[in-house]
């Protein structure tokens, strides 16, 4: 086994290595879509309303935001990161929107990282969530180490993302998944903030979320297929031929996101749900939340944004939120309660 320095020195490469991939490579789904651009919202010439009366405020896991958006878990340990983290979470708390870091078991096993994560002193009152890996829970991880990554965000809530395809094809990927489902609801027992299961972008099927339900999670991010592919990430630095052959077999596997959000709403009306996974604009968003999401996520269009600068994520925010509100307005719904409840979205294909 390696020691726990080598451990984190790979971790931290990793990130670097994820962060470069993602802004500078071709790692978008081709064959596989979100199925968000199957539907399409019926147009409201005369929509009875006022434009600047459109409110898109909303409440999620007992905390209000001014929009339905979530900038999606991306990043942290390493210089870049930080930066990155630091600009996506003023912007969080400049709109109110809510934000999720990156893994943080870099953090736990390199703690001089762990301010790459810590953005609350950067949003005071945005809605938070902490992250981790559910796999660790079957290397020695425990309670100690979700409490640890939450402390250093204050998060809000903690996600346990569950990725088997990515730890396949991931050079020494942790593939051991056996009775995780008992130690995520051993968590999710003890822990004293909300637990959120998320995919990497494979998607979450009812069936499964029915099992992350009942196991105790509070809230669940379908985070499915049709956008950034973590197969072909992987592909992309892997170290042998067999894992960029696996990368590249599997880089459109999955469920679509619209899929996921529609299943999981026939079996679990009521429980929180995000999308994300391939969105990537605020007619995307809106799409989503009339499916059911009551967040939308996005990762990508943030990424490339917060690598520039600040000025870049207000810019996408400002869009975003423009976005939302013109379908809000040409579909004559003054909320998303009624854009939830209106008979605006119809299926094309």
């Amino acid at each position: 086994m390696n020691a726990p320095n080598s451990i984190s020195v790979e971790t931290q490469s990793r990130k670097a290595d994820h962060i470069r991939i993602c802004l500078e490579e071709d790692v978008q789904s081709h064959q596989i879509t979100s199925g968000l651009e199957r539907y399409r919202f019926i147009h409201a010439c005369l929509p009875e309303l006022d434009r600047d009366e459109i409110n898109l405020s909303t409440t999620f896991l007992g905390k209000h935001l001014n929009a339905p958006l979530l900038i999606s878990s991306m990043t942290g340990g390493t210089e870049q990161a930080g930066i990155i983290n630091q600009r996506l979470a003023q912007v969080a708390q400049k709109y109110k929107i809510a934000m999720g870091v990156g893994s943080q078991r870099v953090a736990v096993e390199k703690p001089q990282v762990a301010d790459t994560f810590a953005v609350r002193k950067y949003a005071p009152d945005a809605l938070l969530f902490a992250n981790l890996g559910a796999v660790q829970l079957n290397y020695k991880y425990g309670l100690d180490e979700c409490l640890r990554v939450v402390d250093i965000l204050e998060a809000d809530a903690l996600i346990l993302h569950i990725n088997p395809l990515q730890e396949c094809i991931q050079t020494k990927g942790d593939t051991n998944f056996r009775s995780l489902l008992d130690k995520i609801a051993l968590v999710c027992n003890k822990l004293s903030i909300p637990v959120i299961a998320k995919e990497v972008g494979n998607g979450i099927s009812a069936v499964m979320a029915g099992k992350l339900i009942a196991a105790g999670v509070a809230a669940i991010d379908v985070a499915g297929a049709g956008g950034t592919s973590w197969a072909k990430v992987e592909s992309e630095r892997a170290e042998n031929a067999l894992q960029r052959r696996l990368g590249r077999t599997f880089a459109d596997w999955g469920l679509p996101t619209a899929e996921c959000i529609t299943s999981i709403r026939a079996i679990a009306p009521d429980v929180p749900l995000i999308a994300s996974g391939g969105l990537r604009h605020g007619l995307d968003a809106a799409v989503a939340i009339a499916l059911g999401a009551d967040l939308a996520g996005l990762a990508m269009p943030f990424l490339q944004a917060a690598a520039v600068s600040e000025a870049a994520v207000i810019d996408l925010a400002d869009v975003l939120i423009a976005e939302l509100t013109t379908v809000l307005f040409c579909t004559g719904n003054a909320t998303l309660e009624q854009l939830k409840h209106s008979p605006s979205l119809q299926r094309i294909q």
